[in-house]
């Protein structure tokens, strides 16, 4: 390949999904660099997967903590631009995509000048995982984009980054991932600020992913109705008010919060409330995330009144 393209993993406790997807998908893109990055979890994890990238000739990136996905992701990019990576394709352990797929995002790519591409990624069953979501700006609300509001409302698309291609430029322009948010709604803010310098958000319809239910973050976690992990309440309920601090103005973020205990409760029931049954960890988890995520977001609104009483206040990042 005249323009190589780098695989990136970030591994947490997930090696055996590295040996049956990141295995298939590599074997399928001649040529590829692979790096992983193993996010560590313990000694028998870190000794699985180094086995398995010594095996298959690929990266290892290991790291002595686990500062989630974002950073993770940050620290393979930095490895693939060492080792001359043109493209940069951001996989998820639990997602398989075959050479085709990565194909036709690649030609998606390469014919716009700046994009950042996303396939149609399904579930084992055939039925859509996503297609894309759009984000309602009024209160924070996220709708897949197949139960998109008429107009006129006000809404950013955004890719989910459990499978994202894009260039090495692209890249350095984004500026990588924020590492405020650890897990979940850092896509969010990744595909806002790609737009944001210029590039074009690109669902790949020709492009299939499979996504396997809760094979990273344990049975439920993309399954509407399920339990979820208290992983997941938490880190849905607070990061959408870090999104709201770090790229809202004044009064969309006093919206945002003004809804956040209503969005709370809409983010448990997800799970569906029998989980209430069995433990209140479902709902200690939303509480924390709310209460965390209000306090960013206080801090913020007081940093600009500080920043405005100096005569220095400036915009908040993507707005």
């Amino acid at each position: 390949m005249t323009e190589p393209i780098a695989l990136l993993v970030v591994n947490y406790g997930s090696s055996d999904l590295l040996r049956t997807n990141l295995a298939a998908t590599a074997a399928e893109v001649p040529g590829a660099i692979v790096v992983v990055v193993d996010n560590w979890k313990d000694a028998a994890e870190r000794a699985a997967v180094t086995a398995l990238c010594e095996e298959r000739g690929w990266t290892l990136v290991p790291r002595e903590d686990n500062a989630g996905f974002g950073v993770g992701m940050d620290a393979g990019a930095a490895r693939a631009r060492e080792l001359g990576a043109h493209w940069l394709l951001l996989l998820n352990p639990d997602l398989e995509l075959d050479g085709e797929g990565v194909r036709h995002m690649l030609e998606a790519a390469r014919s716009r000048p700046l994009a950042l591409v996303g396939p149609r990624i399904l579930r084992p069953d055939g039925t859509v995982w996503t297609i894309g979501h759009d984000l309602y700006l009024d209160d924070g609300r996220i709708r897949s984009v197949r139960r998109r509001l008429p107009d006129p409302v006000r809404r950013r698309f955004w890719i989910s980054g459990a499978c994202l291609l894009l260039s090495v430029d692209l890249w350095d322009r984004i500026g990588g991932f924020a590492p405020e948010y650890f897990l979940y709604w850092e896509d969010v803010e990744f595909s806002h600020r790609a737009e944001d310098v210029g590039a074009e958000l690109v669902l790949c319809e020709d492009a299939v992913a499979v996504h396997h239910e809760g094979g990273t973050q344990g049975p439920g976690a993309t399954d509407f109705g399920a339990a979820k992990s208290t992983t997941y309440y938490y880190f849905n309920t607070r990061n959408r008010l870090v999104y709201a601090a770090r790229n809202l103005g004044d009064a969309d973020l006093a919206a945002w919060m003004r809804e956040s205990r209503t969005v709370e409760r809409e983010i448990l029931l997800q799970g569906g409330r029998k989980q209430l049954l069995r433990s209140l960890a479902p709902l200690r988890a939303v509480r924390r995330g709310t209460r965390d995520g209000l306090e960013r977001a206080r801090q913020e609104q007081r940093d600009r009144a500080q920043r405005a009483a100096r005569g220095d206040a400036s915009d908040p990042v993507g707005s």
